[in-house]
């Protein structure tokens, strides 16, 4: 054994690709014999030591080992490169294991303990200059592996030739791999605890390569030249209770599936999508998954790369450009995330380091079976350090507005679609799940502290208690809940024939029993035209005529109810088919002058709402709300009112949920004299019969429903009306 390798059983260790500490083995090493530096290149015919300054030779390195394994005294302590000969070329590189640690002991010290929100620009590949030098920094969480390295197309996914470093007590590995560039292709090579061998995306990757193929990207890092400054200072107040909130649901992949498919993808979207939302009136698109996920067919709601935009509609940076492009159009954007789960695919985050890592090892607490998808553990401060990276991330490195979490029930109770005796207790043999309750009132609270003015947004189908109240009063922190109750009552009564809806009508008021309860988004999304459900349109009963008059008596309805506004591409126009992720939303029914009256009046609904205070600014508030016409089941009638501040004047709205007109009705209302009818759903305009009040009522001095004043109104058939006091 040459006398500048002391440890023969180090280097078969590298050679057999489990060697766990390569830095005691590999870089330059004082040994008896003099400055000592060995290295690991396979392809080498003839290994020389030059001065990285110079470039002058200052020794030659031997092989060693048949396998590549090179090692030679040098007579110079200068920092050095490697010039290498292979098949009749020469090439210099640097000798990545001749650098010191990329990763600080306070940054590595807390990670280590799962404290360190910064985690997104930690751990992950990330340019970087070291010692004077460019190239990547690699950092990854494996605890409980033997060894872990970086393959890719620049080693020619050898694990034994960039094996990393590992600090210890932490669980991180982390290599620099000088004069790397951005656009590399690679994954972590990972021995197993018990010698199996995996090899992983990066969990931390800001960009991977494009579905099918499966291995993370080194991102450039750079984003757009920012120019949403006004924005985000004044971001708050745009989606704070007593804002005018209007939210447009998108699938971006198959918004329209031709741009996604195309090469610009988030460009185009940013020049067709963005001045689309904004004309229609709404106030922000909410995006489902965009994070990187294996299996189209999902939307997204299984994701592996909780850190990169899907490939799939381009780099990291035009995905940047989009949401700036939205900012300056004035629209929000807030993201779909799901911390819930995650799919079982080989190269992603199930057992990563051959352990139950980021899941459960118990398949009682670790495994959807609704979703065959693994679940958090979070229990573990990592695994939550992990995802409030990730949340982060997206509302700092790319400026989203905020964040919509998915399956939040599916968190907070662990015998979650479990037959008894398939589920585990909490620690005092409750059903409730007290890690996700813990995580998401941190996630609140780090998202307040760090980013001011974004929002939080559960989906939640329970009566949990609290969801939107802050951790401070015993709530879980959400900003907004969806009112998933509201949106099953009352698509219910929609579908229902209108000589039957007498029957039904509580299902319409009901709602207002608890709508201050929480501070509600009404959601028409997207789980309500998928899996046979038919389009919203298509839940309508009647005829043609009875179907458009019926969605449009509908959207005045939930325009003008207490809670923020979500509806789904397609619903804005009202298409026939049931959503398709593969061929998108049926923009060919535009041509129908009835298809075109719906989308005319979700723009003059949004109009109207951001436009009128009564009708947003004491949403939350039960003394914005009053029923003035609260049962007239046989009529299928109701009117209610909305208040404003002071010196906002009231708005009458008055649903008519039958095809019969209703002439000379009379309801009382807050003050007389004139009110003007602002819309009128059956107006021609919008495809209707125009049966209305021809623009204006007068309101006389006779008290009626408790209130001073009444007026006398012609009801149109199917149709809602919203009046304001002049």
């Amino acid at each position: 054994m040459p006398e500048d390798v002391p440890d023969w059983g180090a280097v078969e260790a590298l050679v057999q690709a489990r060697l766990a500490d390569p830095f005691g083995l590999l870089g330059p090493h004082d040994t008896p014999a003099g400055r000592a530096i060995r290295a690991f290149l396979p392809e080498a015919s003839s290994v020389t030591v030059i001065e990285r300054q110079t470039g002058l030779p200052i020794g030659k390195l031997a092989r060693v080992h048949p396998a590549g394994f090179w090692s030679g005294i040098v007579d110079s302590r200068a920092p050095y490169r490697l010039r290498i000969a292979s098949g009749g070329d020469a090439h210099d590189i640097e000798d990545p294991y001749s650098f010191g640690p990329a990763l600080g002991d306070l940054d590595v010290h807390l990670l280590g303990e799962g404290r360190h929100h910064d985690y997104a620009r930690q751990l992950g590949a990330h340019l970087t200059t070291l010692e004077g030098v460019p190239g990547v920094r690699f950092a990854v969480w494996a605890p409980n592996a033997r060894r872990v390295s970086v393959v890719g197309d620049f080693n020619r996914w050898d694990g034994r030739v960039h094996p990393m470093r590992l600090r210890y007590g932490a669980g991180i590995w982390e290599i620099f791999l000088p004069r790397l560039t951005a656009g590399a292709v690679y994954k972590y090579e990972i021995l197993g605890v018990h010698g199996e061998l995996l090899v992983k995306a990066d969990p931390v990757a800001w960009a991977t390569e494009a579905p099918p193929a499966t291995a993370s990207v080194v991102a450039t890092g750079r984003m757009p030249h920012w120019t949403d400054q006004d924005w985000m200072a004044q971001r708050g107040a745009r989606a704070a209770y007593d804002a005018p909130v209007s939210i447009y649901e998108v699938h971006a992949f198959s918004w329209q599936p031709a741009v996604a498919r195309g090469p610009e993808g988030w460009r185009a979207l940013a020049e067709r999508l963005v001045p689309y939302a904004a004309r229609l009136g709404f106030t922000h698109i909410e995006l489902m998954p965009i994070m990187e996920h294996p299996f189209g067919g999902s939307w997204g709601y299984q994701p592996l790369g909780q850190f990169a935009p899907s490939a799939r509609l381009g780099p990291p940076e035009d995905f940047a450009h989009f949401v700036n492009a939205c900012h300056g159009a004035g629209l929000g954007v807030i993201l779909d995330w799901v911390p819930a789960h995650f799919p079982t695919d080989a190269y992603g985050l199930a057992r990563f380091d051959g352990t139950a890592l980021y899941e459960h090892e118990d398949p009682r607490e670790g495994f959807h079976r609704d979703w065959n998808t693994l679940i958090y553990n979070l229990g573990r401060n990592e695994v939550r350090n992990f995802l409030l990276g990730s949340a982060l991330h997206w509302l700092e490195t790319y400026h989203a507005d905020g964040l919509r979490v998915d399956a939040v029930a599916s968190m907070l109770y662990r015998d979650y679609s479990r037959p008894a005796g398939e589920w585990i207790p909490n620690r005092y043999g409750g059903r409730e799940n007290l890690e996700a309750v813990d995580f998401l009132r941190e996630l609140s609270y780090v998202l307040r502290a760090r980013v001011p003015g974004s929002i939080l947004v559960a989906e939640e189908s329970t009566a949990w208690p609290g969801v939107s109240r802050p951790p401070e009063e015993g709530g879980l922190g959400f900003t907004y809940k969806w009112n998933m109750g509201w949106m099953h009552d009352t698509l219910h009564y929609m579908e229902e024939d209108p000589v039957h809806r007498r029957w039904h009508h509580g299902e319409i008021t009901f709602g207002l029993i608890y709508a201050f309860s929480e501070h509600f988004v009404l959601p028409l999304s997207h789980d309500e035209v998928v899996h046979l459900k038919g389009s919203l349109l298509g839940k309508m009963p009647g005829d043609d005529w009875q179907k458009f008059a019926n969605l449009r008596a509908y959207y005045g309805f939930m325009w003008t109810h207490p809670g923020k506004k979500l509806l789904f591409m397609g619903g804005e126009f009202g298409q026939r088919g049931e959503w398709n992720h593969d061929s998108g939303p049926e923009w060919w029914a535009l041509d129908d002058p009835r298809h075109r009256g719906v989308q005319a009046l979700i723009r003059d609904l949004n109009r109207l709402y951001r436009e009128e205070r009564a009708l947003h600014v004491r949403d939350a508030a039960p003394e914005g709300f009053r029923w003035v016409v609260l049962h007239d089941a046989d009529q299928s009638v109701y009117a209610y009112l909305r208040f404003g501040e002071e010196n906002d004047p009231p708005v009458l709205i008055v649903c008519n949920f039958t095809p019969v007109p209703r002439y000379a009705y009379r309801l009382g209302v807050p003050r007389g004299g004139a009110w003007r009818e602002l819309l009128n759903t059956d107006a021609e305009t919008y495809g209707g019969s125009n049966v209305g009040n021809s623009g204006a009522v007068e309101a006389v001095s006779e008290p009626m429903h408790d209130l001073p004043a009444s007026l006398e109104l012609t009801l149109p058939p199917l149709g809602t009306i919203i009046l304001r006091a002049a």
